[in-house]
């Protein structure tokens, strides 16, 4: 990635955990606050503007590869997937992979009247049967980095006349996403696109529309937010529909963030960041170590070498314990961040050794 970009991020850290959550650009940070001055100057109207909102939402259509009516304003993924848990009928089907982070199968979980099953990742698509409601999964496993066959899930659940959801949350940002080939997608923002906590995205299509109803219908909802509070229930027509109430400051700083990436392509960011994945794995496999399969993956997974963890973090490099050693790497990191974790990696297995 070239200079100028990695010059918008200034962390004194080396950081290899964007699968936790990603740095802000300077713009971001910047806008953020600019709007809390403002506020503390008691200028503006508190709830932020609202052109923001309606920035991020054209940005993460053209990220995710849909019109900007299919797009609904978040702050949560767990809040979005609840909807869809919400819409199901009484003794559904929902199917999920094994290991999946729980703000996808939570909300599914805490209704008992629901079946969930899960299967092996490598059996999702496989698994699909007659009577099976709704397919739920990852396009990238959080904590492995492995990538989900979208294509065959689709098959799938097509010909059984299951349903979709896609958490696009560890792929969007460095990998294509067509949200508009699943029902239901969602994504938090606030690791590969760069915003703050607080900044979520659903994608409905319009015969998902029909069965999905907005339960948490607020008035950012409504067809003229702005507009009389008698007017408050008749909603949008389209996704805005399940707009919920965000946080202003996360949205103006998200604001920049999504735009950079949209401007600099998800497949530019994409060859750079698998780039760096596949030089991490080969030092790690050179140092005698099995990473976990994941080709393609900008996450990687070293079984084995959780002890590193707190070595690198003392060498000023972030990297978190997932049942191993996981690094993730995005457009912020060069070749050396990846040598200077190898060689801190070395020194740990070293000193375990001894």
């Amino acid at each position: 990635m070239d200079a100028a970009t990695r010059a918008q991020f200034g962390s004194a850290y080396v950081h290899l955990d964007t699968a936790c959550y990603g740095l802000l650009p300077a713009p971001a940070t910047d806008a953020a606050q600019m709007l809390l001055q403002e506020l503390g100057a008691h200028r503006g109207m508190g709830a932020g503007p609202f052109q923001d909102l309606d920035a991020c939402r054209r940005s993460f259509a053209r990220i995710a590869g849909v019109p900007a009516g299919r797009v609904a304003l978040g702050s949560a993924v767990s809040v979005s997937v609840s909807l869809v848990a919400s819409a199901l009928p009484d003794g559904a089907e929902v199917l999920c992979a094994e290991d999946e982070f729980i703000s996808l199968t939570n909300p599914f979980a805490v209704r008992p009247d629901l079946k969930v099953r899960t299967v092996p990742l490598a059996d999702l698509a496989a698994s699909v049967r007659p009577g099976t409601d709704l397919v739920a999964v990852s396009s990238v496993q959080s904590g492995t980095g492995r990538l989900a066959d979208l294509a065959a899930v689709r098959a799938a659940a097509r010909s059984h006349g299951a349903r979709t959801l896609v958490d696009t949350t560890q792929e969007c940002g460095w990998r294509p996403v067509r949200a508009a080939d699943f029902d239901v997608t969602v994504c938090s923002a606030h690791k590969w696109l760069l915003c703050p906590r607080g900044v979520s995205f659903l994608t409905v299509s319009e015969e998902a529309q029909e069965w999905i109803l907005p339960r948490h219908a607020c008035w950012m909802a409504g067809a003229d937010p702005l507009g009389p509070p008698a007017d408050a229930v008749q909603l949008a027509r389209d996704a805005r529909r399940y707009d919920q109430s965000v946080p202003a400051l996360a949205y103006a700083a998200g604001r920049h963030s999504l735009e950079l990436i949209a401007e600099l392509g998800v497949e530019r960011v994409g060859r750079h960041n698998i780039a760096l994945a596949d030089r991490f794995r080969a030092g790690a496999v050179r140092l005698g170590l099995e990473p976990a399969p994941a080709p393609g993956s900008a996450i990687v997974l070293v079984p084995g070498a959780a002890h590193a963890v707190g070595h690198l973090h003392r060498a000023g490099i972030t990297a978190t314990d997932r049942g191993g050693l996981r690094c993730s790497f995005h457009l912020y990191n060069t070749e050396e961040h990846i040598d200077r974790a190898l060689n801190v990696l070395e020194e740990s297995l070293s000193l375990r050794a001894t």
